[in-house]
């Protein structure tokens, strides 16, 4: 990935990790990993082999499982808090259809991508969708991510006294699972994430 910031309308920003042909409001199932800023260890530390929450930890959980219990279009299979990330498969269920043809494999990504959501509706109306910088489709995986972020970082300052600190990196990390047998090892990752600390890409001694 290139992290280097480019200009843009005058403030400094860094490029989308977005897929561009992909829907982020698409029925599917996702892993992300939320990552603190500078890698800080601010939910815990892992202690033979399982994680033990700090209270800024308790609180990521809190408003984690909170994120879930208002978006009837998420649904969270597997997640772990580690002591500066979070891994996590998220599935967006389609909330709208009575019968659901795929129930018996949740992790199928299908081919009608292109046209869901906000940009599927301007395009067949004739209009530009607003697919700005800043834009997040409701109901996505971005505007999910913004809005726990900014729960978390909110309880979190307000409960160290640090008004405008910065608690996560300004991007997330994201993944199209695309079918079973990659759901499986994604999950098995997730599970085994405490156990295998040492050799995680985000671990650091503090």
């Amino acid at each position: 990935m290139n992290d280097h910031p480019e200009k843009f309308r005058g403030r400094y920003r860094i490029p989308s990790a977005r897929a561009p042909w992909w829907d982020y409001a698409a029925a599917g199932a996702y892993f992300i990993t939320i990552v603190t800023a500078g890698r800080a260890h601010l939910f815990g530390e892992v202690r033979d082999g399982r994680m033990v929450l700090s209270p800024l930890g308790e609180i990521v959980r809190e408003e984690w499982d909170k994120s879930f219990d208002i978006r009837a279009e998420l649904v969270c299979d597997y997640y772990v808090i580690m002591p500066n990330h979070i891994h996590a498969i998220v599935r967006i269920v389609d909330v709208d259809d009575d019968v659901d043809d795929d129930a018996d494999d949740p992790v199928e990504t299908h081919g009608r991508a292109s046209l869901r959501g906000e940009r599927g509706r301007a395009s067949l109306r004739g209009e530009q969708p607003n697919t700005g910088v800043a834009y997040r489709p409701p109901k996505s995986i971005s505007s999910f991510v913004a809005g726990f972020k900014s729960a978390a970082t909110k309880r979190i300052n307000a409960y160290r006294n640090t008004p405008g600190a910065a608690v996560w990196q300004a991007r997330f990390h994201d993944h199209i699972i695309r079918n079973a047998r990659e759901y499986e090892r994604i999950a098995a990752y997730i599970v085994n994430n405490p156990a295998r600390w040492r050799e995680d890409r985000y671990h650091r001694e503090d």
